[in-house]
């Protein structure tokens, strides 16, 4: 299940980060100690409306549907309209919540916002080469692999290459 989190998930986003800090340190911009803090999160949370509200970015968390449980959190953000209608996936799934799908089942879940809700063209996703598991769940969710972009992010301190993947409204309907 997503939905956008509100200020009552902050204790659930702070511990699931806090829990994961060491888990998605390989796959993440290096972030500052202050990110790491239960006041980061709820600022976090309180961007991510305001992004929504102004049609900038969205940003969800992941729910196990039973428990009403934080899992991860996946974000169209750099959203640009006019001629292009795309935006940029992101997304993470806790360190004990892996290997059930859970991933593949959000990314689907938000490209339906992405095309249906949002009325957009394109999502594009990068995923750097040795992160074996994002390639398979964009791939299962039906993202093309359209090259690769040398030093593309700085992923915990070092700048790394990415494989670039898309997925247009078009392939998704299909």
């Amino acid at each position: 299940m997503l939905r956008p989190l509100t200020l009552s998930d902050t204790d659930a986003l702070f511990e699931l980060r806090r829990n994961d800090r060491t888990y998605l340190e390989p796959w993440e911009p290096r972030r500052s100690e202050s990110f790491w803090t239960f006041d980061a999160q709820q600022a976090l949370i309180e961007a991510d409306r305001r992004a929504a509200a102004e049609d900038r970015a969205y940003a969800l968390g992941v729910f196990l549907p039973d428990e009403e449980r934080l899992v991860g959190r996946v974000a169209l953000s750099n959203i640009v309209r006019a001629s292009w209608q795309n935006a940029t996936l992101g997304y993470f799934i806790g360190q004990h919540f892996t290997g059930r799908g859970l991933a593949t089942q959000a990314v689907r879940l938000v490209l339906q916002v992405a095309f249906e809700n949002l009325s957009l063209h394109r999502v594009q996703a990068a995923a750097m080469p040795r992160n074996l598991a994002s390639i398979r769940v964009l791939e299962k969710a039906g993202f093309v692999h359209e090259g690769m972009a040398r030093r593309y992010l700085e992923i915990n301190g070092i700048w790394e290459d990415h494989l670039l993947y898309g997925v247009t409204v078009e392939e998704w309907r299909r």
